[in-house]
């Protein structure tokens, strides 16, 4: 059997990348077109963009991005987006995805990004490598009919509006909006030039198909800010009785405000000829179903785990967060990769933390990729302990732990990529 070589990416084996990457994903094999490939290259950095090739043909694809994942508490934090992971079903089981993760990983942590980010199209693969599931997605469908609303809803009662605007404007407001809700949204990653051009139909679609371009609502305030905005779309179809039974699909919905984020809802639910409304990803703790006078008309439709954090700087990773209680921890953690182990001690506050390498004697330890579960303040570490999956050395450590870790909203991540 011929070995098979793992390294970076050059030019002239791009477009053979690009068709292993179709492989994996279960695309036709085809090597895209000479200006897609033009197009896509020149947003690749190809120092960052990994192939294993067998006897020259690409059989494994693995690339990562500079991001910025915001912390608990509103700040950025320099992180490294993993994406497009495949290997070919021919090469499976031979390692080849360990051997690109461990290449990126110490990559990652030379270049000083504090966590690595990615979204988990399975479940059993990425813990080993140090990831933990962060933060969880809910869609809901909304059944208007049944939600209660008053039919005669004629804009925001806050005395704001709402005005449908088109895709060059919503291509100037929708980055900066999104930008001012990240950094107030915990779990929410940063967005490249490059799906924005995506989602406004400057370019071709990741997935190949053909551009829909949806409504753009823009909410503004009564002082005339523009404070959110949403974008969906709507199908076409009518019932024997040729009575419209349309279904919108919001694509985005961004709100500075609570009360641009009930407008914008109650906007959607209130469009004529829709009779179900499919909300999109959101928070778990999402506003909406609650915003419905009857709020079974909202029935969930997908729950899972989603956005997955592995911790490469614990020290950096854990200041840059926020606690909402004072307090210490002292926690003990294994890395088989040896990129994060080692024993740490968090003297937290409100008004800001210290984390250092320390002696001390631990109050919990665990793997790194619990920690990744942790960050973002959605998990229970007495949950974790239960399971078995940490370790309670100092009597009562964990339910400290959820006092200092947990945050009072469900982090966020909306974005696939």
């Amino acid at each position: 059997m011929s070995s098979v070589d793992v390294r970076t990416v050059t030019e002239s084996e791009f477009p053979d990348w690009l068709r292993a990457v179709r492989t994996g994903f279960l695309v036709p094999p085809v090597i895209p077109p000479e200006e897609e490939v033009k197009r896509r290259l020149a947003h690749f950095d190809l120092a960052r963009t990994q192939g294993a090739f067998d006897a020259g043909r690409c059989v494994a694809t693995f690339r990562s991005f500079a991001q910025e994942l915001t912390a608990v508490g509103g700040a950025p934090v320099a992180a490294s987006g993993v994406s497009q992971v495949a290997v070919s079903p021919t090469h499976r089981r031979r390692g080849l995805l360990s051997r690109m993760m461990d290449a990126e990983l110490r990559a990652s942590k030379e270049r000083g990004e504090a966590v690595s980010t990615l979204i988990a199209a399975e479940y059993p693969i990425y813990g080993r490598y140090g990831y933990g599931p962060a933060a969880s997605l809910t869609e809901w469908t909304v059944d208007v009919r049944r939600a209660g609303l008053d039919p005669r809803w004629s804009g925001p009662e806050d005395g704001g509006r709402i005005d449908l605007i088109d895709a060059p404007e919503f291509r100037k407001i929708g980055p900066d909006l999104h930008n001012q809700v990240r950094a107030v949204r915990h779990g929410m990653v940063s967005r490249s030039e490059l799906s924005w051009q995506a989602r406004t139909g400057a370019v071709p679609q990741p997935d190949g198909q053909p551009f829909t371009e949806p409504f753009y609502a823009l909410y503004r305030s009564p002082s005339g800010e523009v404070e959110g905005y949403a974008a969906y779309s709507c199908d076409d179809h009518w019932d024997d009785g040729k009575q419209p039974m349309n279904t919108a699909t919001v694509r985005d919905l961004m709100a500075l405000t609570p009360a641009a984020e009930r407008a914008l809802w109650r906007f959607v639910c209130s469009v004529d000829w829709v009779t179900l409304v499919k909300s999109g990803y959101r928070a778990p703790d999402d506003l909406l179903p609650l915003l419905l006078p009857n709020p079974r008309a909202a029935r969930v439709t997908t729950y899972a785990d989603f956005l997955w954090v592995r911790i490469l700087d614990v020290v950096r990773a854990l200041e840059s967060r926020t606690y909402g209680t004072s307090g210490s921890l002292v926690l003990e953690l294994r890395d088989a990769a040896g990129f994060a182990g080692g024993r740490y001690r968090l003297d937290a506050s409100p008004e800001g933390a210290t984390c250092a390498p320390t002696s001390a004697s631990a109050d919990l330890t665990m793997d790194i990729a619990e920690l990744g579960t942790l960050y973002l303040g959605d998990e229970s570490a007495v949950r974790l302990a239960a399971l078995g999956r940490v370790a309670e050395d100092a009597p009562g450590a964990a339910a400290r732990a959820d006092l200092l870790l947990r945050a009072s909203r469900r982090p966020w991540c909306p974005d696939v990529f």
